[in-house]
């Protein structure tokens, strides 16, 4: 009897996901504990292993929104008939912009020369392993996508595929093949996505997550292959990361969370932001003291460690803003558990410092070092992102001066970090030149007014201006 292969379920929270990449190609055979499909869900990513030996045989597609312990394929037991087509669950939803007829199963015979020359993108049912969105851009484009020279896992057709076929008029003209992915290597989500972005085969990449995993790192640290598509006219054209002008990107996993929240978290709040400026002299003499002290033990604080720590200090004293809001009451909350925004290629997250009141500088900069490097290597658990009480925002590596961050809805209150700067004070009836920072305040005026919201603002601003304090 075949064995289920569930969409498991990630924190009792959960409440839909979808498999984002299979590591085993459908007929292709698996050992138990062997990576068998990524699963994506709202808040996290996570590699699923199998829990028996046998033949894999999808039951969806990539992209398709589940309901955690849908089905989404079998393990066939070794001599057991593999059926060629299996019908999927009721319960699964297609986005409108994925809803496409089934791919039609080719002959031999049907099959453009040209692909059976490399036969490394054909099923064994025949089918032309490849992407919706390269066979939509197909459509498009009016070329036909079997014809392409697949450079996507397992030799799967994907979009870059069929615009370089476009651009060679209809067919393949000599295209160095790069594998990009390998099913049976361990390596995070996102590593194989940039990996597929980057043209990076991650057989050359030697793993240095948990037990040789892949990570984001390591193949950002790999050196870009350099193989290039020949186009009619002589003229070559690197390949360079998606999405391009024409694309269209479906708002699905975490774009389409982020999309949801942040709405929701402008319908349902009132937000008012406010800038003040800060002197950052002494912050910066502290910050630099500490780093050259800490250096032997690698823990090297940052701005944004210190403008945490001001936040959680300030917030003991100024309750509301670390409060919840009804309209029937407003909860003021006992813990300080402050959100750091952590930018990835594919979207946000926010994962949670927890008692951020009560760590020391040094345990802080451990703590969001620790964060921001899971949070890059999608290692994230569901603890990680939990009990957000307020959150701080930085963009100041951008050069951003000021900005109107949005509220991590249910919270009151969110700080933008702004950039370090040079600038003029007076001094003794004299100029000097003194470093400054900009910090963006966004609140919700239904929890409280302006004035207290200001004088939070302002304790932070203290507490900055003579860091001493934080460190009491």
């Amino acid at each position: 009897m075949p064995k289920e292969i569930y969409l498991v379920k990630v924190g009792m929270s959960m409440t839909e996901g979808m498999v984002s990449e299979w590591f085993i190609p459908d007929g292709g055979t698996v050992k138990k504990g062997e990576l068998v499909y990524s699963l994506e869900t709202e808040k996290v990513n996570l590699d699923v292993d199998a829990e028996y030996d046998g033949v894999v045989k999808h039951l969806v597609e990539v992209g398709i929104t589940l309901k955690p312990g849908d089905v989404v394929g079998y393990i066939f037991e070794s001599g057991e008939d593999v059926p060629d087509n299996l019908d999927q669950a009721d319960s699964q939803t297609i986005p409108s912009e994925q809803k496409e007829p089934e791919p039609v199963v080719q002959s031999e015979a049907s099959v453009p020369e040209l692909v059976r020359e490399g036969a490394s993108n054909i099923e064994e049912s025949g089918r032309v392993k490849s992407s919706p969105a390269a066979r939509r851009l197909a459509q498009e484009l009016g070329v036909d996508y079997r014809a392409a020279r697949g450079t996507g896992p397992g030799g799967r057709i994907v979009e870059i595929d069929v615009r370089a076929l476009a651009d060679a008029g209809g067919r393949e003209s000599g295209r160095t093949e790069i594998s990009v992915q390998q099913p049976n290597l361990k390596a995070s989500p996102l590593a194989r996505k940039i990996a597929e972005e980057r043209g990076i085969d991650l057989a050359s990449i030697k793993g240095t997550g948990p037990g040789g995993r892949i990570v984001q790192s390591d193949v950002e640290q790999a050196p870009l292959d350099r193989n290039s598509v020949s186009s009619p006219t002589g003229l070559t054209a690197e390949l360079t990361p998606g999405p391009h002008p024409g694309d269209t990107v479906p708002v699905k996993g975490m774009r389409k969370t982020i999309a949801t929240r942040m709405h929701q978290s402008l319908m349902e709040s009132a937000q008012l932001s406010m800038d003040m400026e800060v002197i950052m002299n002494d912050a910066v003499k502290m910050r630099n003291g500490l780093v050259e002290e800490w250096a032997s033990e690698g823990v090297k604080p940052t701005y944004t460690d210190f403008v945490i720590k001001a936040c959680a200090k300030a917030l003991k004293s100024h309750p509301m803003m670390n409060s919840r809001f009804s309209f029937e009451e407003i909860l003021l909350l006992e813990e300080v558990h402050v959100g750091m925004a952590v930018a990835l290629p594919e979207g946000l997250v926010v994962p949670v410092v927890r008692n951020a009141d009560r760590l020391s500088i040094k345990e802080l900069a451990k703590e969001t070092s620790r964060l921001a490097k899971a949070a890059r290597e999608g290692s994230l658990s569901l603890d990680d992102y939990a009990g957000g009480t307020f959150t701080v925002s930085a963009l100041g590596m951008y050069g951003v001066d000021s900005f109107t961050p949005i509220i991590n809805h249910p919270q009151s209150g969110i700080m933008g970090i702004n950039r370090l700067y040079d600038g003029m004070e007076w001094e003794d009836e004299r100029i000097v030149k003194s470093k400054k920072m900009n910090l963006s305040l966004t609140w919700d005026h239904r929890a409280l007014d302006g004035a207290p919201a200001a004088e939070y603002l302002v304790e932070v601003k203290k507490l900055l201006e003579a860091p001493y304090r934080l460190l009491i």
